[in-house]
């Protein structure tokens, strides 16, 4: 006699809007139960803020820079709350910062009013600059690449074999991104290999090849996913690496909506950029027409002191009102 074995499952269905902990656009996943935040735009703060630690030594990682930073951050932490309270950005990505537990410590201590809940980084184990993530809107599936080799194509070592190289990659993560229960994004935050010359310009583009690789999974699952890339690229605009990195089609094809005169570095005298926020062509349509901008939030010498880069900010529309 055969057994037949019914399994009943008995379905919640939740209405409402985000307050109700409402399930998004991506299956499976849902916001906190009473949060309530649906903005028609976001705007969207990138910055380098060069060497920016907090005052405990990380016995993990050997460095003069971290182990004592008391003259070199004075002041430091109370400029960037500043400024972060001036912008009110709804998404902030910075690089050059040691940890997302230390943005979260600073938010709570400067501006625990302006709702940024949700935080993300994916550090290293032994080197203090990192590239973190605070948001107000609820952050998604954090894909992160540092436990990943990359080539440096074209380099070989002494005994002829490609160089590869991992050290850099925590610098570089993709998350998603809800603003609403009906828009959704895939913010990349980088921090490239820094320095001139060939062999640092091809360990840049050995990263960006592979994040190349990965847009093309994210644009395949959906081939009109919005993805944007943000951070501190060591690139020039007419460089090589920025060739690699914005060429391809649909999906792929990344845009650089700045002029190249418009320079983010030094802070003291800006005569290049090496910072960019660049959408691809699916969300290039909701950047909102010269909101993208590198820009002086506080005044020259307090944003000297506080990095050598300055800032960029830009908005996206995520609604049609």
């Amino acid at each position: 006699m055969k057994r037949i074995i019914i399994c009943l499952m008995v379905l919640s269905v939740i209405t409402g809007t985000y307050a109700t902990g409402q399930s998004l656009k991506r299956k499976g996943t849902s916001v906190p139960v009473g949060f309530n935040y649906q903005p028609d735009q976001i705007k969207i703060l990138s910055w380098n803020v060069e060497h920016f630690v907090d005052g405990h030594d990380n016995p993990y990682v050997n460095n003069g820079r971290e182990d004592d930073p008391k003259d070199q951050m004075n002041g430091k932490e109370a400029l960037l709350a500043e400024a972060i309270k001036k912008v009110n950005a709804d998404i902030v990505v910075l690089q050059e910062f040691e940890s997302s537990e230390y943005l979260r410590a600073i938010a709570d201590k400067h501006f625990s009013n302006l709702g940024y809940q949700f935080f993300a980084g994916n550090e290293s184990d032994g080197w203090y600059m990192n590239v973190v993530i605070m948001s107000k809107v609820p952050l998604g599936t954090m894909y992160s690449y540092g436990s990943l080799y990359t080539p440096v194509p074209g380099i070989t070592d002494k005994d002829g074999n490609e160089e590869t190289q991992i050290n850099l990659n925590t610098r570089m993560w993709s998350i998603d991104i809800f603003p609403t229960n009906d828009y959704e994004f895939n913010l990349t935050g980088v921090h490239l290999k820094a320095g001139r010359g060939e062999r640092n310009e091809q360990m840049r583009i050995g990263q960006i090849s592979f994040l190349k690789n990965q847009f093309a999974r994210f644009i395949k699952e959906d081939k009109k996913a919005n993805l944007v890339m943000m951070g501190d690229f060591n690139s020039l605009p007419d460089s090589k690496e920025m060739k690699v990195l914005l060429k391809g089609k649909k999906g792929l094809q990344f845009i650089d909506p700045l002029d190249p005169t418009i320079f983010s570095h030094p802070s003291d005298a800006p005569s290049r950029r090496l910072d960019y926020i660049v959408p691809n062509k699916n969300m290039m349509s909701e950047l909102v027409e010269g909101s993208l901008k590198v820009e002086y939030i506080l005044d020259k010498a307090e944003m000297i002191r506080l990095s050598d880069h300055l800032p960029l900010i830009a908005e996206f529309q995520t609604s049609d009102k």
